[in-house]
């Protein structure tokens, strides 16, 4: 039985290597003239190590205020987690980070996470969630399955950490 719960950021810079993130697909999505385009596309994530894992933009938000995170266990084993940032705008939150490990994916766990930051999104006054979706075909076909579409116009500040990415935004 997977269980989630918060997570100081502490323990998670402690545990963050214990989730195997690396995927390789063959589609990648990009954003041309306003709409999702699938094109074929070969690319790797591999697996972090203690200096790799510092490099993802999502770090950047792990010292701003009221950033919280989750863990999914199984056991005492940490296999996913969600970063989540309050107040990206007024009326926005943004989900900074979503990772399960790559034995434990299609089991409900990242669609669990999404769900614990959409809810303390709600609970912070937001009415919408922001995402920054790595372009995979898994990535941005679970995101959409999730509620979220591209976002009509970009954060920027987002979109110039990661201009590769598609932009996604859920209606809470």
């Amino acid at each position: 039985m997977i269980a989630t719960q918060e997570i100081q950021l502490s323990e998670l810079h402690n545990r963050v290597l214990e989730i195997d993130v690396s995927e390789h697909g063959s589609v990648v999505y990009h954003l041309i003239d306003g709409r999702l385009t699938a094109l074929p596309e070969e690319w790797d994530r591999p697996r972090w190590n203690s200096e790799t894992w510092r490099r993802g933009s999502w770090t950047t938000v792990l010292g701003l205020p009221g950033v919280k995170a989750w863990g999914a266990y199984k056991g005492n084993q940490l296999v996913g987690f969600a970063v989540y940032r309050p107040n990206l705008t007024d009326t926005m939150a943004q989900l900074a980070a979503l990772f399960v490990s790559k034995d434990q994916r299609r089991q409900g766990i990242a669609a669990r996470l999404v769900e614990v930051a959409s809810h303390q999104a709600r609970t912070d006054g937001h009415t919408q969630l922001y995402v920054s979706a790595t372009p995979s075909q898994s990535a941005v076909n679970f995101y959409q399955h999730q509620g979220f579409v591209p976002a009509p116009e970009a954060n920027q500040e987002l979109f110039e950490l990661e201009p590769e990415d598609i932009h996604m935004v859920k209606q809470l």
